[in-house]
């Protein structure tokens, strides 16, 4: 079963979340996509954070419940880096082929995470277009240092089936939606 892993605080889910799912589930061929709702991300700071049982209910929203599911599978496992996420879902579903999500600005933020050369080399990665984001994460220190590893965006079918380390940046359009921008409309009362 191939999997696509798209990890996020989800505060809240919205349009560009679900696109970066569908684009997925179509270029790679995904049998399902977890929408892995966050139960804190380390880098991010817990002012405006909505609980858990929200961000995860916003995810379900988004989610199908079939293909693309919404999960908070993080806190289940009681990981809370991506590297021991991965680890601990590699080792309790071995028959699986993960294939790991993240938008162009995690890849430029990335270095900042616990051990992040640990992350690439754990599982295949597809890199979704961000607005702003996408040429400096292409000239930034992740996609240098592993720019010989990367794959032509043809390969998304066989990414799942790829021993990591591999990545691929998706060639789809940047889709605008942004949480913070979301939460910022919700408080000033434009955002229904």
């Amino acid at each position: 079963m191939k999997i696509g892993l798209l990890g996020g605080s989800f505060n809240p889910a919205h349009a560009g979340h679900l696109h970066v799912a569908q684009q997925a589930m179509r270029h790679l061929g995904l049998d399902q996509l977890w929408l892995m709702v966050s139960p804190g991300n380390p880098l991010k700071p817990t002012a405006g954070m909505a609980p858990l049982a929200a961000r995860l209910a916003s995810a379900a929203r988004i989610a199908d419940g079939r293909r693309i599911i919404a999960t908070d599978i993080e806190s289940r496992l009681g990981t809370r880096f991506t590297r021991d996420t991965m680890r601990e879902l590699k080792r309790r579903f071995p028959r699986a082929r993960f294939v790991w999500l993240m938008g162009a600005d995690n890849l430029i933020q990335m270095p900042r995470w616990g051990r992040w050369r640990d992350i690439v080399h754990a599982m295949p990665m597809l890199v979704v277009p961000r607005p702003g984001a996408t040429r400096p994460a292409l000239a930034g220190q992740v996609a240098k240092r592993h720019q010989n590893i990367r794959l032509p965006a043809r390969a998304g079918l066989c990414l799942a089936a790829k021993q990591a380390p591999a990545w691929i940046l998706l060639p789809v359009r940047e889709h605008a939606a942004s949480a913070t921008e979301l939460r910022r409309r919700i408080l000033e009362g434009t955002q229904p």
